[in-house]
């Protein structure tokens, strides 16, 4: 992080003295980790200094003062696009106005009318609505009292409902707190609509425009929460459209809410073929398979891809398998787990597709049950577990593409008993990709795209490019925190060290970038202003 060197003035310097309490702090704080990245970055190791540095800053309470020195101006400019639509705030005041008086002068300043509804002016949403002058194609903004916009918010806001087009009948922004005692705070950069996350997390209502009839705001009226009410029944009919700026200024947002389990609805399940390279390394095969047989599946299979095992306590385990339940196929070739995979899964009788590395300890019996669900549903494609190291961080809560100019796991590291990025690694949601550690794909999907890319993945991003192709296909990936596993991570195949591995990863790499640009991509789930240089979730500088 370095401050930039145009004299702007104030702002300069003030950028420049925010960038030295930053490193303070995160020196004071952390200094193990200070240091470390420090060392790095004089040791010439620029890309491990950098996503060091990147979550150190990113998590300091002055990131965001310092962002918005830098980037807060909201680019807010509604000329040159013809006739813009009007705004009409409707002011939520209930039975607690407190804070009304500020809503009413920021909305004032943004030239937006307002409408209040609650005790202090008497009116309810049916009254309003017939205030509401309909025939001139009005853009509602649901707002609760004590709220505000960020200035340029109005001018923003209009001139993309100008430039909507007529499927979209809901914008929303990007916003942060206010609790009258200090500047904005606890930012919440938002993903782009992802419906999954919306069905446990409200990240709409009251920071959004909508495109909304009188029928719509009647059969709402009814509700003790009409905003939210008829946020949702606006949504639910076309694809929101996410303005990626910071727009409202809120006293409170709703909360996540942590999901239960779900159930099989006592629909029958499909078969499911389980698909585990592994070459020697008995002991994490055998916890691997132990949890396999404690799995509470109906029907399964487990089809172990034998990689040139050559150690004998390892054959042995592998010829006293029974043969009812387990499957081995002998591969000595050079190691590729695309080409592994993929050999097994045309000999799967499954329906489903299970791909498990074997370095995965099961811990709950229902692990695939829950899988197999999502993995049923029309628009799914691959479906991942939440994966954790063994000290109990995590390790997967899903892949973002772009992070690091590749692609990384989300909130890895992360305690998962921790708040994290607005709960995000605890909540059910689409993703752009998820690990083949621990997938669940149908395997008629599967087959579709072609598979696993042997010749241009190997053994890394090969997961990343089959869940891109399945996307493609409207199969979207699917993180799937209810089914949490233990990941020894690349115990039994070690790390990428040698010459020969790190120029395979480049290549693999390279390849990753140039068929899915994820050098210059933002993931869609993510957002332009967090770090793509951290995997938790952190504002960018």
């Amino acid at each position: 992080m370095q401050a930039e060197t145009t004299d702007r003035g104030p702002a300069n310097w003030a950028d420049r003295w925010l960038v030295l309490r930053v490193h303070c702090r995160a020196l004071g704080t952390e200094p193990g980790a200070y240091l470390t990245a420090a060392w790095w970055r004089l040791r010439g190791k620029r890309v491990r200094s950098r996503n060091q540095f990147a979550s150190l800053f990113g998590r300091s309470p002055l990131a965001y003062r310092l962002w918005q020195i830098r980037h807060g101006v909201v680019p807010g400019d509604d000329q040159g696009v013809g006739d813009t639509p009007p705004l009409v705030a409707l002011i939520d005041a209930g039975e607690d106005d407190a804070g009304l008086d500020d809503t009413l002068r920021s909305l004032s300043a943004e030239g937006v009318d307002a409408l209040t509804i609650g005790m202090r002016p008497g009116l309810s949403p049916l009254d309003v609505a017939k205030m509401i002058d309909w025939a001139a194609g009005p853009w509602l903004m649901p707002i609760t009292a004590g709220d505000q916009l960020a200035p340029g918010a109005g001018a923003a806001y209009r001139a993309a409902a100008a430039q909507a087009d007529a499927a979209t009948r809901l914008i929303y922004a990007d916003d942060d707190l206010l609790d009258g005692k200090g500047p904005p705070h606890q930012p919440h950069f938002k993903p782009g609509w992802n419906a999954e996350l919306f069905d446990h997390f409200d990240y709409l209502s009251g920071a959004s425009i909508l495109r909304a009839g009188a029928e719509d705001l009647e059969a709402c009226a009814s509700s003790p929460d009409w905003a939210a009410s008829l946020t949702r029944r606006i949504a639910a009919r076309d694809t929101p459209a996410h303005l990626a700026a910071m727009l409202h200024r809120r006293r409170s947002r709703p909360l996540p809410r942590l999901p239960a389990v779900p159930q099989s609805g006592g629909q029958n399940l499909p078969p499911v073929s389980i698909i585990i390279p592994t070459r020697n390394r008995v002991d994490l095969l055998r916890t691997c398979l132990e949890g396999v047989a404690a799995t509470d599946y109906p029907d399964l299979e487990a089809i172990i891809v034998d990689n040139g095992s050559d150690d004998p306590e390892t054959l042995a385990y592998l010829d006293g398998l029974d043969p009812a339940r387990h499957h081995v196929l002998r591969d000595a070739g050079p190691f590729n787990y695309a080409a592994l995979n993929n050999r097994a899964a045309g000999e799967a009788r499954g329906r489903l597709l299970c791909l498990l590395n074997n370095d995965v300890e099961i811990t709950h019996p229902d692990w695939l049950r829950i899988m197999a669900v999502q993995a049923q549903r029309g628009e799914v494609g691959a479906v991942g577990a939440r994966l954790l190291y063994p000290d109990g961080r995590i390790q997967h809560a899903g892949v973002v593409i772009g992070m690091g100019n590749a692609a990384g796991h989300a909130h890895r590291l992360l305690d998962p008993d921790e708040g994290g990025y607005f709960d995000r690694h605890s909540l059910p949601q689409f993703v752009s990709a998820v690990t083949g550690a621990c997938l669940v794909v149908e395997k008629e999907r599967f087959h579709a795209v072609g598979g696993f890319d042997e010749e241009n993945f190997a053994v890394a991003f090969n997961d990343v490019d089959l869940c891109l192709r399945l996307n493609q296909r409207g199969w979207q990936s699917f993180y799937e925190p209810r089914a949490t596993l233990i990941h020894h991570e690349s115990v039994s195949r070690g790390l990428d060290r040698d010459p020969a591995g790190a120029a395979r990863f480049a290549k693999e790499l390279a390849a990753l970038q140039r068929l899915w640009n994820t050098d210059r991509v933002t993931d869609p789930f993510h957002h332009p202003h967090l770090s793509r240089a951290s995997e938790q979730f952190v504002v960018g500088l």
